[in-house]
């Protein structure tokens, strides 16, 4: 019997439904037969992602379904009515873009902390008949990475939170107000997400995070692949799957009650060889190298000890299969480049 099983009939709340890892949950949710809440703001991506029907069409994720609520987090009287009906929260809102969260940092505490405080209240306010609320964090709490002694870090959750960015900064104050507005009667988890990849990601204007998409979609134009400060960085790339199929698994598993778990995979990838895996479907793709943008971190990968303890777990989409599942969608939805993107050509 699958674990997840447990969750049919559930009642849960998601919120950031239109991004790709809430849409990804919610998806998942609908095929275990539990009743779905999505709520979020159709802003996770430029606008004619979601007119162009790119995640309407592979999630069925769409305003005005009787289950789906195109609002916003810091509603107080719709999170209250949602989460009253949910025996589940999963909290996957925020503004995620690190680069994103730099430039607007005003609008990025509004989602990310006042938000979350709007979810935490009504999830306070409803703890007697809510079974667990989990929260969505990040890795980047754990600062920059390196490679230390010719090495590469490995970061495990008791190792100290050294952030480097509003975004950083905004899962570490999320991940302290969890267990401060639920209190020790209530049950919460917290999952540190790694880097996420997967379709149907699309790149944003102006940032430089989800380096699968980026050179899938570059590569596909016939447009130079960058590689930063010359791709030395490391990534540990989680496919979506793998994602929902960890956080499903968080929001239920007895051992992860109050527990906090990385979500990765433990394997260092290098820029680089993305840049390679991707060269494999488009041999012709040319490499530039760029300088390395401020902040951005040199990286490492999960001490996953704690995760396939807790979880009884670990991911089953490796990087190549993950690139190449991108590349397939892509060949299949050109349509999803952005017109942006397609101007470089010119």
């Amino acid at each position: 019997m699958n674990r997840l099983d447990s969750l049919t009939g559930a009642t849960v709340t998601v919120t950031g439904g239109f991004g790709l890892v809430g849409s990804r949950i919610a998806h998942r949710l609908r095929s275990l037969g539990a009743k779905t809440l999505v709520v979020g703001r159709l802003d996770a991506y430029d606008p004619t992602v979601y007119s162009g029907g790119v995640y309407s069409s592979v999630f069925g994720i769409r305003p005005g379904d009787p289950d789906v609520y195109a609002g916003d987090i810091t509603d107080a009287a719709l999170m209250d009515d949602l989460v009253s009906r949910s025996d589940i929260v999963i909290h996957a809102a925020a503004m995620a873009d690190v680069a994103g969260c730099t430039r607007e940092p005003g609008a990025a505490l509004d989602a990310n902390v006042r938000g979350t405080q709007t979810v935490l209240d009504a999830a306070a306010r409803h703890a007697a008949t809510l079974q667990r609320l989990c929260f969505v964090s990040s890795a980047s709490v754990y600062g920059l990475g390196g490679s230390p002694a010719g090495g590469v870090s490995r970061f495990k959750e008791s190792d100290p939170l050294t952030p480097v960015s509003v975004y950083a900064n905004s899962k570490i104050w999320g991940e302290h107000a969890t267990a401060l507005t639920l209190g020790a009667s209530s049950s919460f988890s917290i999952v540190r997400y790694f880097s996420v990849y997967g379709e149907p990601q699309v790149v944003k204007e102006n940032s430089h995070s989800w380096v699968v998409a980026w050179f899938g979609m570059r590569a596909a134009l016939g447009l130079p692949l960058h590689l930063n400060g010359g791709g030395h960085q490391v990534r540990d790339f989680v496919h979506v799957d793998d994602i929902a199929e960890a956080t499903l698994l968080a929001a239920i598993e007895p051992a992860a009650h109050r527990a906090t778990v990385n979500v990765g995979s433990g394997r260092a990838t290098s820029i680089r060889q993305v840049a390679d895996l991707i060269r494999r479907h488009f041999p012709d793709s040319q490499i530039t190298e760029t300088p390395m943008p401020p902040g951005d971190p040199l990286g490492a990968s999960a001490d996953t000890t704690l995760m396939r303890k807790t979880l009884d777990w670990e991911p089953s989409i490796g990087v190549e299969e993950g690139v190449q599942r991108y590349v397939d969608w892509l060949q299949r939805s050109p349509e999803a480049i952005p017109a942006w993107l397609r101007q470089e050509i010119a």
